[in-house]
């Protein structure tokens, strides 16, 4: 490989990151959203609350990206097993 062509490469890798990165926040800030934090938290409708969902989307988005990237990292190690 050139190096013209791995740098095209770590590109087009780094922005799927990104991108299912944040596929994966917006999927965990609709998921919170079904979640009754009035339950929890002393004022649901504050600013700090809506700061608090922003955050827990934040990580568990992050998490399930690094799921899904880790995981097809694997698989794609499994064909060298056979």
């Amino acid at each position: 490989m050139t190096d013209n062509t791995l740098a095209q490469s770590m590109a087009i890798s780094g922005l799927g990151s990104i991108l299912i990165t944040l596929v994966c926040i917006t999927l965990a800030w609709l998921c919170l959203q079904q979640f009754r934090f009035d339950l929890f938290l002393k004022q649901p409708k504050s600013p700090m609350a809506k700061l608090l969902q922003i955050f827990l989307s934040i990580v568990l988005g992050y998490e399930l990206g690094r799921f899904l990237m880790d995981y097809f990292s694997w698989s794609q190690l499994l064909p060298g097993l056979f």
